[in-house]
């Protein structure tokens, strides 16, 4: 059995409440997988449309890209979130540009 220490990705089980998101942010030297679980939730990368995100979807976003994740405002968000690297948290996503989702 391999020691815990000699992995080197970082898995959490995340949940996000009606309305909650993070701020944006970046991965570097790595990437980050979202394995979505359950609930209804918003993917976006800057630049490019929000996703919307239900249960069985997966994401993969690749290294210096800069995006954030969440719930929608009516729904819980749960998903897996697989990080390989370090995260630069960045600005928050703005209460307008959030509500402006569906």
């Amino acid at each position: 059995m391999q020691a815990q220490n000699e992995v080197d990705v970082n898995v959490a089980n995340v949940n996000f409440e009606p309305g909650c998101r993070n701020n944006w942010h970046v991965h570097h030297d790595g990437f980050q997988i979202l394995l979505v679980t359950a609930g209804k939730g918003w993917y976006q990368e800057a630049g490019k449309p929000a996703r919307l995100l239900s249960a069985g979807d997966v994401v993969v976003i690749h290294e210096g890209i800069k995006h954030w994740h969440g719930a929608t405002k009516t729904s819980w968000f749960s998903h897996l979130a697989i990080t390989k690297g370090t995260s630069e948290w960045l600005e928050a996503v703005t209460d307008e540009d959030y509500t402006k989702l569906g």
